[in-house]
């Protein structure tokens, strides 16, 4: 038999949802042949065209849907020159026709239960009533936002009820011990049996280990880069410890006039890129690293000793913000706002971190093995109550 996994995310900004999914579709297939005995096959399902830079594991392939966008009135599409309504329907009906030709034994949904505007909706409807057997899990990241935020969001999909018709399980790619959103109102109560934490999805994501610059060197790098411009500049203008290179990843998203300016304020020892092939591994050989909040970035600089500055977007939601905090009171990181962080502040964090480690024991790193026996579990008892069915038939 083949185990059939389907992963979504609707990816309006950033890569993050992109590389979350693609760190699990790695975990998948390299652990469920050894817990179940069958090779896996998937869809990787996202609306960033920039996804398909990325290797798949053996056996899984892109689906790409048309991409949309978000700014101060909400999503709107990227290049089709179409209402939102139009492009979701072109989305949603993508994903249905692929989930009925593919036929998953499990779907996992990352961080919106239905996508957007509901776009998932119909597929999801389609699972119970045509593909019993098919396992749905929401996937949602350490931290949400400040419960405010979050219950109107929940409210506005239709609450509890309606994500429990949905879904069989929520994962939640965190360890409570540092952040329990189960506990702060950010799930609403009527959801929280179905929330099983996994830890961080640190240990075990792949890298290709891509030399970008000699050691050593400190990093700095804004994720996307859509709005890491200031940090950035703010980075090349800092002084780093003598015989220490730099190197600045401004991400694929950033605006040009940003990048010019990054280029500008860059000393000759600092190297300011794009992208780059394999961030694990220049987080890996950094001497110190400063970046941005999101959950990936964070989960990669938790798998490793190196010193890290998170420096959290704080301009939409308070996410990132809540993640440093918590990992910061833990002593697993240093955090500044924003505002804070200037040249001064982060000449002086390179100063006193290059020649030291972090050690970052008793937090859960292990969630890509966890999200492994989870779905392995579930594909297993699925397999069970379909036999029993047809048995009894």
């Amino acid at each position: 038999m083949v185990i059939r996994i389907a992963l979504y995310s609707h990816d309006s900004v950033g890569l993050g949802h992109v590389r979350r999914n693609l760190a699990i579709a790695h975990a998948l297939s390299e652990r469920l042949p050894a817990l179940l005995g069958d090779e896996v096959t998937g869809l990787l399902i996202s609306g960033q065209s920039a996804a398909t830079t990325f290797p798949t594991p053996p056996g899984w392939d892109w689906l790409i849907l048309p991409s949309i966008t978000t700014g101060p009135g909400g999503y709107s599409s990227q290049h089709l020159t179409a209402g939102l309504q139009r492009v979701t329907g072109i989305r949603g009906g993508s994903v249905q026709a692929a989930m009925a030709a593919f036929r998953p034994d499990l779907f996992v949904v990352d961080r919106h239960a239905f996508g957007v505007e509901q776009e998932l909706a119909p597929t999801l409807h389609w699972l119970r009533h045509h593909r019993p057997s098919c396992t749905t899990v929401l996937g949602l990241r350490d931290v949400l936002d400040e419960p405010s935020v979050t219950h109107a969001e929940w409210a506005a999909i239709g609450g509890a009820d309606a994500v429990r018709r949905s879904f069989d399980e929520i994962w939640v790619y965190g360890d409570p011990g540092v952040h329990d959103l189960t506990r702060t109102g950010e799930i609403p109560a009527g959801l929280v049996p179905l929330v099983r934490h996994t830890g961080y999805l640190s240990h075990g994501r792949p890298g290709r280990g891509h030399p970008v610059a000699e050691e050593p060197f400190v990093l700095t790098t804004v994720g996307g880069g859509s709005d890491g411009g200031a940090i950035a500049t703010a980075a090349a203008r800092a002084t780093v410890p003598a015989g220490i290179r730099h190197v600045i990843v401004t991400g694929p998203e950033m605006p040009a006039e940003d990048r010019r300016a990054i280029r500008a304020a860059a000393g000759p020892l600092t190297t300011v890129t794009r992208s780059v092939p394999d961030a694990l591994a220049l987080i890996r050989r950094a001497d110190a690293v400063v970046s941005m909040g999101g959950y990936n970035a964070v989960a990669e600089i938790m798998s490793t000793s190196t010193p890290a500055l998170i420096v959290p977007r704080d301009n939409r939601r308070v996410e990132q913000p809540l993640r440093a905090a918590a990992l910061a009171s833990l002593g697993a990181v240093e955090t500044l706002s924003s505002a804070d962080a200037t040249p001064e502040a982060l000449s002086a964090f390179f100063a006193r971190a290059v020649g030291s480690r972090v050690a970052r024991a008793g937090i859960d790193l292990d969630g890509l093995a966890t999200v492994a026996d989870h779905a392995a579990e579930l594909v297993a008892a699925a397999r069970t109550r379909k036999e029993l069915m047809e048995h009894a038939v």
